[in-house]
């Protein structure tokens, strides 16, 4: 089994802000699979294709960003998936908006998500996909930016992150972190 967790925080008052586009993403990479999300055990939503080995658990951790690692670490060990066949979908302040960044393992980077995450599985040896949201402007207070929404003229560029996202966890799931990495960690060539 592979677990997708797309990282965000539950409730109408965060949909569609910046930190909350791991879940647009699980929710992107579900609808292209056909699993429907379900509550589950472990405080998360899950989406399931197939049985067995082969099989791919979409989660959305239903605890507040900061405490993502109790609803991954459930699972992984119900289910008794490696850490490096888990592959962390969340938002990143230091890239720019819609940039794509994987990684086969790392820190936290700041991150509070995967800082909870490493704290629970123990370790930092799990695939992660980080989508760009920008910094913003440097004055305004960096929570308050991850809790806004997107900007009208940021709509666009988001959409297709997303999708491109999307793209890259597929590529993930059919030929491994390495293929993903080659092919989404450079810069979205313009459209002509």
């Amino acid at each position: 089994m592979t677990i997708v967790a797309g990282l965000g925080n539950p409730g109408r008052r965060y949909e569609g802000t910046r930190h909350n586009i791991g879940f647009a993403v699980a929710d992107e990479v579900a609808r292209r699979q056909q699993a429907e999300f379900e509550h589950s055990r472990d405080q998360a939503l899950t989406a399931r294709r197939g049985r067995g080995p082969d099989s791919l658990l979409i989660v959305k951790p239903l605890t507040m960003m900061n405490l993502s690692g109790e609803a991954v670490a459930g699972l992984a060990g119900f289910y008794k998936v490696d850490s490096a066949a888990i592959l962390v979908v969340a938002d990143d302040v230091n890239l720019p908006l819609g940039r794509l960044r994987l990684r086969a393992r790392g820190t936290a980077g700041g991150h509070n998500g995967f800082r909870s995450i490493i704290g629970s599985l123990g370790t930092g040896e799990f695939p992660r996909l980080r989508v760009g949201v920008g910094r913003g402007d440097p004055r305004r207070d960096l929570a308050d930016h991850v809790l806004a929404r997107f900007d009208d003229d940021e709509r666009e560029e988001v959409e297709r992150a997303i999708a491109r996202a999307a793209d890259a966890v597929e590529t993930f799931l059919a030929e491994g972190i390495e293929a993903a990495m080659s092919r989404y960690n450079r810069a979205e060539e313009p459209s002509s």
